[in-house]
């Protein structure tokens, strides 16, 4: 049999968080994280990290494992995420997988197979090439051309993405896009109820906004600041985060305070609206728009967990 999984997932500031620990209350369940950045310790206030008090006792997996200057890939996931899955299972609990990390996600529910390699000489070319902006804009405009699926998920920004692109084209003659696409179509290696929570488009981009305020309030500033003071690389995986790559750039002089703020917002709403074109298409998964709720927060795992299969 296979094992159980329940999967929530959603665009950023749509209330995964909060969700995943009311229906672990109700069904005995412990949360496995499918962030990419709350795995890293001492980034709180910019990943929205759940916090003991938002956890309510409630178990928590990949938070606060990996040091900053720690690389973090989807092949490390999948291997930490197939483990914990098993080790609550083993203990008599249900593993509910939440986060906006849809590849990530559709590696653990479809089994995806990856190779760990060493870096090609061609991704060293491509990696010297993106050390310029210039030489960055190039690579993604060359996505543009040969992967415009992967160029419509993957931010110009995030360069590992878009070298892991190009270089899966340039070596295999075909897009990684169609290669996904062929991993989507493996049946699911879980028993799994996926729920994707959703919103309509100008409140999620309110909550959106207001989320980055409250996040300056708490102390997003200073929490760049002690990372900068660590000399963690720019290109780092961990310093590629929404919240921390603008800062930086405050930091650095490249713009005022404001103008990284407005950038934050911006970039989380494009994020989202990316997030929601990934699941778009996902038979698997439920939607469950907020809007049809009276009292969203209460009522929303209360409706995942009458629709769950726990027989």
């Amino acid at each position: 049999m296979k094992e159980k999984l329940v999967i929530i997932s959603g665009p950023t500031a749509v209330g995964k968080s909060d969700c995943a620990v009311k229906l672990a209350k109700k069904i005995n369940g412990e949360v496995i994280s499918a962030d990419s950045m709350q795995v890293y310790k001492g980034m709180d206030i910019g990943t929205a990290k759940v916090t003991v008090e938002e956890m309510d006792g409630v178990a928590h997996h990949l938070i606060d494992i990996l040091e900053p200057e720690q690389d973090f890939n989807v092949l490390l996931f999948k291997k930490m995420a197939d483990e914990a899955i098993k080790d609550i299972t083993s203990r008599g609990a249900i593993p509910i997988m939440t986060g906006g990390t849809g590849f990530y996600i559709q590696a653990v529910l479809h089994g995806t197979e990856f190779e760990e390699e060493e870096t090609s000489e061609l991704r060293k070319e491509l990696e010297e090439m993106a050390k310029t902006p210039e030489g960055k804009r190039t690579l993604y405009e060359e996505l543009i051309s040969v992967d415009p699926a992967s160029a419509a998920i993957i931010h110009e920004n995030n360069i590992k993405r878009v070298i892991r692109a190009l270089e899966f084209y340039k070596l295999n003659a075909y897009p990684i896009s169609e290669h996904n696409a062929k991993m989507k179509e493996k049946e699911a290696v879980y028993d799994a109820d996926c729920f994707f929570l959703t919103d309509e488009r100008a409140l999620l981009y309110e909550r959106i906004d207001k989320r980055v305020d409250i996040m300056m309030e708490k102390g997003l500033l200073e929490e760049v600041k002690r990372l900068k003071a660590r000399n963690i690389p720019s290109n780092a995986t961990s310093m590629q985060g929404i919240g921390y790559r603008e800062i930086l750039e405050y930091l650095d002089g490249k713009c005022t305070l404001d103008e990284a703020v407005y950038n934050i917002k911006l970039n989380s709403r494009h994020f989202a609206k990316r997030q929601m074109t990934w699941f778009r298409n996902k038979d698997e998964f439920i939607k469950v728009n907020r809007s049809d709720f009276k009292q969203p927060s209460e009522d929303i795992p209360d409706f995942i967990y009458k629709n769950l299969n726990l027989c």
